[in-house]
């Protein structure tokens, strides 16, 4: 024979070549070789996870360690026991069994534990692999807890997969970008590294090969009883967390039997909060959607996202079901080009935002001082004391603090706070320059951030800030202004804070301690809360991020006046159009602001002509405004009025008028002025 052996031998060793990681694992088997401590191996994991190259190398052990493996595939026969036994083929002297997609063979499953391993020698050793775990029975039986390990196999750790680029020669600078699609996924990075040999580079997303979306989804996910079952197999690779609760929500009734059935998925995990599934079965399952139905794909992302704002709503005084109903939004949008580049939305259970408490302020102070001087600490110290509810310490699972941030109402400080504060002041100048808030409203400012990890970005503390911004954005109401200090450095702020409506304010940026700081801001009567949530999820789906039309925000006097012209140019829509009422909150979202405003202003007079107080002042406005005379004399003089009365009833009317939008301008159209 010539030198090499044969073609299996051949295949065996490239494939050898090829293997990575599982050392844990294969020496498991060896002790068990060595020295019997167990009889059975089971091995559990998902399509794809590397069940069949493992077995591949622990028979590679066993003939090392002078043992013969008999490997079965139980693709290859029918679960029957007789032709299990035939596929066995047992050699004469020591062997071990490696049986390959055992959920195959389930209805032997008795037979296998009961009958045919009782039945070998006692030095033999079983290798049992599949998607599904152990049934119960083998777990319930006091016996097999001495002489049955159990093995969950999971996707490559980076460093393994990395090794597994380097045997298949793909150049170091492609692998950070291959392992964030892969997730150590050995099937993936197998069929990722085939396409860039083929094409010549590294997609984006998975939704950029649909043919090794495919390729996977074949391997991954069985075949799937019905279309509830799929969708309910999309909601749980969409959703952070599956719980039945959220099924019903999106499905309706039969909810139970759907989470039953997902419970069963080999590739389905569960956790405190729910199933999930593994990372790599979840970008495929999620990156077929949205290929294959990006209107169902979208339809989908708007009904999820809107069943977490309302839970978070709901959970306005439960402040660990609204931090989870937040960071289960953020996850939805964790595959967008500009938004995953700032989030580690990994291990958020096991971070919290805490109040100050005892020592808490010293804690806050020095981590000032540290990364950004004794000036900063100095206006951080006085804040603690002016409102020490407004400071939020980020802290590990094991209670150890990583950053620190401030959320300060400016609107309840005090002038002298204000102006003594360099950073404050600045802010307080451009909202009350572009927008003084007005009775009832708010001026919010994250005055403080530090981030005590700056050079891992994205780091744990800007995602903790973000977790906590949205909490209050979603949650917290009557907010005029929103604004957001950072750390000069605005080619990396720039893309974040742009795609969540917050623009660069110049006018506001300030030193302190010779440190630039950048300020942000977001006028929330320009663009309301809910509006922006439908604004931001449409971007998360692809929307350009584009800037808001500006708008200055009125104060009450110059809402009045605006108020009186729009009447006046009531019959001149050349005019009306650049009245600034248009551009307000008033009817700002309607798909006609002008006939809106029109409308408005109407309806506003035929309140005064409903009033018996008032019906004098509506037949003003009729003759003046809605059915005009020629001139206002001649409007006097048609209502039988001194034309100095009449001057005074239209004066009175207008300002009736006024009043009323200012409420609906304040507080939303559905608000009624009390007569």
């Amino acid at each position: 024979m010539a030198e090499g052996g044969t073609v299996g031998d051949r295949l065996r060793r490239a494939r050898r070549r090829r293997f990575v990681g599982r050392s844990g694992e294969i020496e498991l088997f060896r002790g068990a070789l060595a020295d019997g401590d167990f009889s059975v191996l089971f091995l559990h994991g998902p399509g794809g996870v590397g069940k069949s190259a493992l077995l591949g190398e622990m028979a590679e052990a066993a003939r090392q360690a002078g043992v013969a493996p008999v490997l079965v595939d139980a693709r290859t026969i029918t679960p029957e026991a007789g032709a299990f036994l035939r596929a066995v083929e047992a050699p004469r002297g020591r062997y071990a069994v490696l049986v390959d997609t055992y959920e195959l063979l389930a209805p032997l499953d008795d037979w296998v534990r009961e009958r045919f391993v009782p039945g070998l020698a006692a030095d033999t050793v079983v290798v049992i692999a599949g998607r599904d775990a152990p049934s119960a029975r083998w777990i319930a039986d006091a016996g097999w807890h001495e002489l049955l390990r159990v093995v969950s196999l999971r996707n490559l750790s980076p460093d393994d997969a990395r090794a597994y680029l380097d045997v298949e020669g793909v150049p170091a600078e492609l692998h950070e970008r291959i392992l964030r699609l892969a997730h150590g996924h050995p099937l993936t990075l197998s069929l990722l590294v085939d396409m860039i040999r083929r094409r010549r580079e590294v997609p984006g997303a998975l939704s950029g090969v649909p043919d090794v979306v495919r390729a996977l989804l074949g391997r991954l996910v069985d075949e799937v009883p019905g279309p509830r079952h799929r969708e309910a197999l999309q909601i749980c690779a969409h959703a952070r967390f599956t719980t039945e609760e959220l099924l019903r929500a999106m499905v309706g009734d039969g909810a139970g039997p759907l989470f039953g059935w997902l419970r069963t998925l080999s590739f389905v995990e569960e956790r405190e909060f729910g199933v999930f599934p593994h990372d790599v079965v979840r970008d495929i399952l999620d990156a077929d959607l949205r290929w294959r139905d990006p209107d169902g794909y979208a339809a989908l992302h708007r009904a999820l996202r809107a069943h977490l704002v309302e839970r978070a709503r709901a959970a306005r005084e439960d402040e660990l079901v609204r931090h989870r109903a937040v960071a289960d939004i953020m996850f939805l949008s964790r595959d967008h080009p500009v938004v995953k580049g700032y989030w580690r939305l990994g291990g958020l259970g096991r971070l919290s935002v805490s109040e100050l408490g005892p020592g808490g302020a010293e804690t806050v102070l020095a981590m000032t001082r540290e990364h950004q001087g004794h000036e900063q600490a100095r206006f951080a110290a006085r804040w603690i004391e002016r409102q020490p509810g407004a400071f939020g310490i980020f802290r590990d699972d094991a209670g150890e603090p990583f950053g620190y941030a401030a959320y300060l109402a400016l609107h309840e400080a005090d002038e002298e706070d204000l102006q003594a504060d360099p950073g404050t002041r600045a802010m307080w100048s451009h909202a009350t320059r572009h927008g003084p808030p007005r009775p009832g409203e708010s001026v919010l400012a994250w005055r403080f951030f530090v981030d005590t990890e700056p050079g891992r970005r994205p780091s744990r503390s800007e995602t903790m800030i973000r977790l906590w911004h949205g909490q209050e954005v979603i949650t917290r109401g009557g907010k005029a202004w929103d604004l957001v200090t950072v750390p000069s450095d605005r080619e990396y702020w720039d893309p974040l804070l742009s795609f969540f409506d917050f623009h660069h304010a110049p006018d506001a940026s300030y030193r302190v301690g010779g440190m630039l700081y950048e300020v942000y801001a977001h006028d929330w009567r320009v663009l309301g809360v809910d509006d922006w949530l439908s604004l931001t999820a449409e971007r998360e789906l692809g929307a350009p991020v584009t800037a808001a039309a500006p708008e200055l925000v009125l104060s009450q006097p110059e809402f009045a006046d605006a108020v009186r012209a729009a009447l006046r140019d009531l019959r001149r829509p050349d005019r009306l159009a650049g009245n600034p009422l248009l551009r307000s909150r008033l009817v700002r979202s309607a798909d006609d602001p002008g006939a809106a405003l029109r409308s408005l202003l109407e309806e506003a007079a035929e309140a005064l002509r409903h009033d018996p107080r008032e019906e004098s002042l509506y037949r003003v406005v009729d003759r003046t405004f809605l059915r005009p005379a020629a001139t206002q004399e001649r409007a006097a003089e048609m209502l039988g009025l001194p034309f100095s009365t009449y001057r005074r009833y239209r004066n009175r009317a207008v300002e009736r008028i006024a009043a009323s939008l200012w409420e609906k301008e304040l507080y939303g159209t559905g608000h009624h002025m009390d007569s």
